[in-house]
């Protein structure tokens, strides 16, 4: 990740600020954050009650995080927040959390998160990297027990879930984040920023590119069965997803691309790609979503797909066609992009203009508008700065528990995008065209798409 730039404090921002729409601030560290540069810096010590309320801890005092999901990434997110007190970890399988266990000897350990809230009432925040398929069931639990939270994308399985989050979260009135890592850097501030001075025009067309899958898709359930390994609590793991026996092909990765536990490509990495454009251009929800894919069956998802989304005219920006492709399935070359120059490797985007593209990649840690001619010209025009900058996605949230700006992918911003990633899979998984009334939380003319939408959970972790 790119080292941040600091907040710009020159008369340039203040003589285009009311040039700036609402979706300048939408996903921001914005008003709270404006307020703290103000006053130079927070004061040492406030009571909890004037500083964000009850539930926010002030400056001066560590959070208490409890973690849920303490290998591979969840390891990484532990350690994004280890400047904090971490009390409690909670992981089903032992061996998978052993190096994070290793790291943290005296700290209680569970299978079960239910067990370590009932625990640990002293817990501020609850940091979650389960697979996708358990993500509501724990965040709805902490948010209900007055917990802030933190849970990596996507935020859930099904859009009826993700609705339940947003709920909640607006409820309880706690802070959340997605786990979108490059929703703090320099370059998607950039790349929101030449958008909005108009350095490609108005933008029509979204392209996007992964190597994902990089494990199993187009399979059907294995029929074989096999012992549950003794570190692992299997039953607990399949939380809400249908009652199966277990098998090694499922854990501990390959799980992203099996229907009952994880979202596919789609879901593994659409979140982070499709940040800038949801931040930019204030997308909302498409109107429509078609999809080419290879064989599609009920168990996992297809080896490749091309999802197509439209999304309607906002405002004073026209309406904008998303493709997503995955699986090798390449975008096409952008003629402007100079001979001997590539676009990123494995995974990329292209932003389209009427006046110009922007390229980077899914991460967009350094957008280039292309060709560099233009590049030099933009620069030079030096489009104002008029996003706060960010002090890093753990430092985001850690500083709103204590009171500050509310983060950037707060659940405000990514649950609206989580669900559209969603209705991607709604016609990847159903073939047919998705003509989405969101109101209504229906795909118009394919019932088929209801248990998707709204799936069974297994008996005792209905939501």
């Amino acid at each position: 990740m790119s080292e941040e730039e600091p907040a710009e404090r020159d008369g340039q921002n203040e003589q285009t600020s009311d040039k700036v729409s609402r979706r300048v601030f939408l996903g921001t560290v914005a008003a709270g954050a404006m307020l703290a540069q103000g006053c130079g810096r927070f004061p040492s010590i406030v009571p909890r009650d004037v500083l964000g309320g009850p539930g926010h801890a002030p400056p001066s005092e560590r959070i208490n995080f409890g973690c849920v999901g303490c290998g591979g990434r969840g390891r990484t997110d532990i350690k994004g927040f280890a400047s904090q007190n971490i009390i409690a970890l909670c992981d089903v399988d032992e061996e998978r959390a052993a190096k994070a266990f290793k790291e943290y000897p005296d700290v209680p350990k569970y299978k079960d998160y239910r067990e370590m809230l009932a625990m640990h009432p002293e817990i501020d925040a609850v940091m979650i990297a389960t697979p996708d398929h358990t993500h509501a069931n724990i965040a709805l639990a902490a948010m209900e027990a007055g917990k802030h939270v933190f849970v990596e994308k996507p935020l859930a399985r099904s859009i009826h879930e993700v609705r339940l989050l947003l709920k909640a979260s607006r409820k309880h009135k706690v802070v959340t984040q997605m786990g979108i890592q490059g929703h703090a850097g320099e370059g998607a501030r950039l790349t929101c920023e030449w958008i909005w001075a108009g350095a490609i025009g108005p933008v029509r067309e979204l392209h996007y590119y992964t190597d994902r899958p990089i494990w199993p898709q187009g399979m059907d359930w294995p029929t074989e069965i096999m012992p549950i390994p003794r570190t692992l609590d299997w039953y607990n793991w399949l939380g809400p997803a249908p009652d199966r026996p277990y098998h090694a092909s499922y854990l501990p990765f390959d799980w992203r691309g099996w229907w009952d536990y994880g979202a596919g490509a789609l879901g593994d990495i659409a979140c982070h790609a499709f940040d800038v454009a949801f931040w930019a251009l204030d997308l909302g929800m498409p109107t429509r979503v078609s999809a080419e894919t290879s064989p599609v069956n009920a168990a996992s998802a297809p080896e490749w797909s091309i999802a197509t989304m439209e999304f309607p005219a906002r405002g004073d920006m026209p309406p904008v066609t998303l493709r997503w492709h995955d699986g090798g399935k390449m975008i096409q070359r952008p003629a402007e992009l100079e001979p001997g120059r590539a676009l990123p490797d494995d995974m990329g985007q292209v932003i389209i203009g009427e006046a110009g593209k922007i390229m980077a990649d899914v991460y967009c840690k350094s957008p280039r508008v292309i060709p560099e001619q233009k590049m030099r010209k933009v620069l030079k025009s030096k489009p104002p700065k008029v996003l706060p900058r960010s002090p890093g996605h753990y430092e985001e949230f850690i500083r709103a528990v204590k009171g500050g700006a509310p983060p950037g992918a707060n659940f405000e911003f990514a649950c609206p995008m989580t669900e559209a990633v969603l209705l991607g899979n709604l016609a990847i998984r159903t073939g047919k065209e998705i003509r989405w009334d969101a109101e209504a939380m229906q795909a118009e003319g394919v019932p088929e798409a209801d248990q998707y939408i709204k799936p069974e959970f297994r008996a005792g972790w209905g939501l």
